[in-house]
C-alpha cells in the first residue's frame, strides 16, 4: 500500500530510530503524515545493534522476538506480511539452563513437554508445582494484557476493578510479595526458583525487589519465541526498507541538540550541525530522561520529570564475538547459573559489577534449522548496575578473565578467546543513549506500582509525544513497539479533537469554563 502525502500533509519528526521510533514512523506514514526520523547513530535500530566480526554482524542487544502478533500487525499497516520480509524460526527449545552441579533443564513452548522435563529434572512434585505456576502466569497475563499493556493510559482504579471482577486473581498476583517471595511459595526446588526469578532481569530488576506480578513474563515467552534469521538487525533493516519505499526520510548521524518551542508548542528540532527542521508533531522515541534533564533544551525540561526521581533499571555488560565453542550442546538461548542465586543481585543493588554473575549466552547461529558454521557468533550478557559515569573502566581484562573462567567450569571454552575490545559496558550505553545513565530498561521495575509510574505518550506540550522502552508499557522489543501504537493513537485522537473544536471556536462558541 503506497501513501502519498499532499503538500498540506502535517509534518512529523521522530527523534530516535529504535524499534519504537520506526514503528511510530510506519503508523504516522499510513495516517498520511510527512515523516522524518532522526537518528544520532550511523544506522537505525537503537538497542537493536550489532558489532562487526569475521563471521558477520553480531547482535549486541535483543536476540529474539516474543509476542509476534505485535509485529504482524505492524507490517499489516502497509499491507505487507512479516514473513515476506524476514525469515522467522519458531524455537522448539525456549532456553537451555545449566547449573554448576552438571544438571540441565530445557523449557519449550509445549506445556506437557515442559512438565516431563521438570519431572525428570526435579521429580513429580516439582512437575505439579510447575503446572500450577504456568497456569498462574497464563491467568495473570490474560488479566493484565488489555487493561495494562494494551491500554494507553492505565489507571489504578481500572486495574483494581479488573482484579475485583475476577475472584482468585488477588492471591495469584501475590500483591504483597516480591517475585522471589512468590517463587518461594510456588517451588520447593531452589533451582526452579532461580530459573523463574531471572525473568525479573527481562525488565531490568531483581527478583528480590520486583513485584510478584512479573511471573506473567513466563507466559509471554511460553507463548512462543522466534529467531530472526541472520539476527535481530534484519528486522530493523526490513522496516527501514519499507519506510524508505513509502517516502519516509531516515536521517542518520543526526544528533538533536535542541527542541525549539514557540509558545506552548514544539516548532522545530535543531541539530548539532545547525540544521533547523520545522514540524507539526514531534515524537521523542529515546529515553525520556533526556528531556527531563535538559539535554534537549530547557524548554522541554518539565516533561517526564518523574524520570529524574525514579531509580533506574539494571544495565549489563555485553560481550559479542565470533569463535568455535568447545561444547556442541548449545541452543539459541542458554543460561549458565551460579550456585548462589542471590549474590549477583546483592552486588547490582549495591552498585557493584557482580563478582559471580549468571551468564546468558546467545548462540546466534543456533536454532535456525541448520548446522552452525565452524566459526559461530555469540553474545554473552551479564547484569550490571546503571551508572552516571560515561568513561569505560580502564581495564576490562580481569572481568573478561573471570567470565571465561566461569564458563570453563561448565566445560565451555571458545577458540579464539574473546577479547575486551568487543565488550559493551553500562558506561558505553550511557554514551550511546543520552539521559539513560546506561540503564537498558528505563525506570526500575521495583515496587508494586512501578509500572504505573512510567511516562505516558502524551506530555504537557500539546504536540510532543513519547515512545520507547522508557515509557509505558515498558522495556523489551514488543513493549516498545506497543508504545508506538499508543503514541500515534494519541496523536490522531488529538488531531481529530482539534479539527472538531476549531470551527466551534471560529463561530464564537469557545467555552469560558
Amino acid at each position: 500500500m503506497q501513501v502519498t502525502p499532499t503538500p498540506q500533509a502535517p509534518r512529523a519528526l521522530i527523534i530516535g530510530a529504535g524499534i519504537a521510533g520506526l514503528a511510530c514512523a510506519m503508523r504516522l506514514r499510513v495516517a498520511g503524515y510527512q515523516v522524518s526520523v532522526l537518528e544520532r547513530h550511523g544506522t537505525p535500530g537503537g538497542k537493536i545493534r550489532t558489532v562487526p566480526s569475521v563471521a558477520g554482524p553480531i547482535d549486541a542487544g535483543p536476540t529474539v522476538l516474543t509476542m509476534r502478533h505485535v509485529f504482524d500487525d505492524l507490517f499489516a499497516l502497509f499491507g505487507e506480511r512479516l514473513e515476506d520480509h524476514v525469515r522467522l524460526i519458531k524455537q522448539d527449545v525456549l532456553a537451555r539452563h545449566f547449573w554448576p552441579d552438571g544438571n540441565t533443564l530445557d523449557l519449550c513452548h509445549d506445556e506437557e513437554r515442559n512438565m516431563g522435563a521438570v519431572r525428570a529434572f526435579a521429580g513429580d512434585h516439582s512437575a505439579a508445582q510447575f503446572l500450577k505456576f504456568s497456569r498462574r502466569a497464563r491467568r495473570l497475563f490474560a488479566a493484565f494484557d488489555q487493561p495494562m499493556m494494551q491500554a494507553a493510559d492505565p489507571q489504578l482504579a481500572t486495574l483494581t476493578s479488573t482484579v475485583l471482577k475476577q475472584p482468585g486473581l488477588i492471591p495469584a498476583m501475590a500483591p504483597l510479595s516480591t517475585l522471589r517471595g512468590l517463587l518461594r511459595s510456588a517451588f520447593d526446588d531452589p533451582r526452579l526458583r532461580q530459573l523463574f526469578g531471572r525473568y525479573a532481569t527481562y525488565v531490568g530488576g531483581s527478583p528480590s525487589h520486583a513485584p510478584g506480578l512479573l511471573a506473567l513474563i513466563w507466559q509471554a515467552e511460553a507463548a512462543g519465541v522466534w529467531v530472526v534469521e541472520g539476527g535481530m538487525h534484519k528486522l530493523v533493516e526490513a522496516i527501514a526498507a519499507l519506510l524508505r519505499a513509502h517516502d519516509v526520510t531516515l536521517r542518520t548521524d543526526a544528533d538533536v541538540a535542541r527542541i525549539e518551542l514557540q509558545g506552548d508548542r514544539v516548532a522545530a528540532v535543531c541539530l548539532g550541525d545547525g540544521t533547523r527542521l520545522p514540524c507539526d508533531v514531534l515524537v521523542h522515541a529515546g529515553d525520556p530522561r533526556a528531556l527531563a534533564t535538559g539535554a534537549l533544551g530547557p524548554g522541554v525540561s518539565h516533561v517526564a520529570r518523574v524520570t529524574t526521581r525514579a531509580p533506574r533499571s539494571f544495565s549489563a555488560r555485553v560481550l559479542s564475538f565470533a569463535a568455535t565453542p568447545s561444547r556442541d550442546d548449545l541452543v539459541h538461548h542458554n543460561v549458565f547459573f551460579q550456585s548462589d542465586p542471590d549474590a549477583e543481585f546483592r552486588d547490582v543493588m549495591a552498585g557493584r559489577v557482580p563478582a559471580q554473575p549468571s551468564c546468558y549466552i546467545c548462540a546466534l547461529d543456533r536454532g535456525q534449522g541448520r548446522a552452525p558454521p565452524p566459526v559461530e557468533r555469540f553474545e554473552i550478557i551479564t547484569n550490571a548496575p546503571a551508572t552516571d559515569d560515561t568513561t569505560d573502566p580502564e581495564d576490562l581484562t580481569p572481568w573478561l578473565h573471570q567470565i571465561t573462567q566461569q564458563m570453563a567450569q561448565f566445560g565451555m571454552t571458545f577458540s579464539p578467546k574473546p577479547t575486551a575490545q568487543t565488550v559493551t559496558t553500562p558506561q558505553a550505553f550511557a554514551r550511546m543513549f543520552p539521559g539513560s545513565l546506561g540503564a537498558l530498561y528505563g525506570q526500575s521495575p521495583h515496587g508494586m506500582t512501578a509500572a504505573l509510574k512510567r511516562p505516558r505518550a502524551r506530555t504537557q506540550i500539546p504536540n510532543l509525544y513519547l515512545a520507547g522502552g522508557g515509557t509505558h508499557p515498558g522495556a523489551g522489543v514488543p513493549m516498545a513497539t506497543l508504545s508506538a501504537r499508543h503514541a500515534v493513537e494519541a496523536i490522531l485522537s488529538d488531531q481529530t479533537s482539534m479539527s472538531v473544536s476549531a470551527p466551534t471556536a471560529m463561530r464564537g462558541g469557545m467555552s469560558t469554563g
